[in-house]
């Protein structure tokens, strides 16, 4: 056989093969949470709520270039109302979106791990907008976007809202190692905490993104049959504040009823719940635990102010 045959087979038995390539494309890293969205019966209510209780502006000038209504909550991360379809869903919280540093590589990751995300955005000249959606194993919606600095900014950037920063979202889940697969064996998402009403139980599971500190919570155990009041506990997303007391004080300033009192819970972190007005659960929470925790030890960084 001609020596340039020979050659040209032993150097394409060399070569990986195309499922071993795809093996190798390494997943770009996911630092924290850039956006959720959540699905509002009265925009006007919902509106008033969030401007008038929470204290966010909610002129939506500053989220340029998205078409949903945007609400601020510093240059790197915001809230997105959106009217609510008919008929209306179980989840309310309808979208939670992570920051990545390289959308184009993070989609072509997954393809490689088997599954089948949605087109990026094509809108380039709006940074803040281009991002893909995909579904997680349980239907939630998750999309990622990229991350300009998202996590090297701190502070509150609007100084009559209670906080600038969401440390956590949390949504039912019924299959908790259908789920890890997706989020800690795929996306590289690691445990932070876990706990229960009793400390033999497991009710809430705590999955941090894999290159920072703020994380998703699993609401375990709950009734197939829960109604909207109850999943609308279940299905929230979470403020991170420096003081519980001082953020109690502004509300009871303004008067509202819409809320439960601090306390501590069983993660040792003093917390207060909001309800909008679909009833969707607005947690406000300290960063840093005052107590120890039940059930277990924390075994990732507590966010930072």
């Amino acid at each position: 056989m001609h020596r340039f045959v020979l050659g040209f087979i032993a150097l394409f038995l060399t070569l990986p093969s195309p499922a071993a390539a795809q093996e190798k494309i390494a997943r770009p890293r996911i630092t924290g949470i850039h956006h959720v969205r959540i699905y509002v019966s009265d925009m006007a209510k919902s509106r008033a709520f969030y401007s008038g209780i929470v204290g966010f502006p909610t002129d939506d000038s500053h989220c340029v270039g998205l078409s949903r209504f945007c609400i601020e909550l510093s240059p790197v991360q915001h809230v997105e109302l959106e009217q609510a379809p008919s008929p209306a869903p179980d989840n309310w919280l309808a979208e939670i979106s992570f920051a990545t540093e390289d959308v184009p590589e993070l989609r072509a990751y997954l393809v490689a791990k088997g599954l089948n995300p949605g087109p990026i955005s094509e809108d380039a000249s709006h940074t803040r907008t281009r991002h893909f959606e995909l579904y997680d194993p349980e239907g939630h919606l998750v999309s990622f976007a990229r991350d300009y600095g998202v996590h090297s900014f701190r502070g509150n950037a609007i100084s009559d809202a209670v906080s600038s920063r969401i440390i956590h979202a949390g949504f039912v889940v019924k299959d908790r190692a259908l789920m890890d697969h997706f989020y800690k064996d795929i996306l590289g998402f690691r445990t932070y905490w876990h706990g229960g009403f009793k400390d033999a139980d497991t009710d809430w599971y705590e999955l941090q993104v894999p290159d920072g500190d703020e994380w998703i919570e699993y609401m375990l155990n709950i009734s197939p049959t829960a109604d909207k009041k109850e999943l609308g506990i279940q299905d929230h997303f979470s403020l991170g504040v420096r003081d519980i007391h001082a953020a109690d004080s502004k509300f009871l300033t303004k008067g509202t009823a819409t809320y439960d009192a601090p306390e501590i819970g069983r993660d040792g972190k003093w917390s207060l719940d909001l309800y909008d007005p679909d009833g969707t659960r607005v947690e406000l929470m300290e960063f840093n635990p005052v107590e120890k925790p039940c059930c277990s030890e924390y075994t990732g960084p507590h966010p930072k102010p």
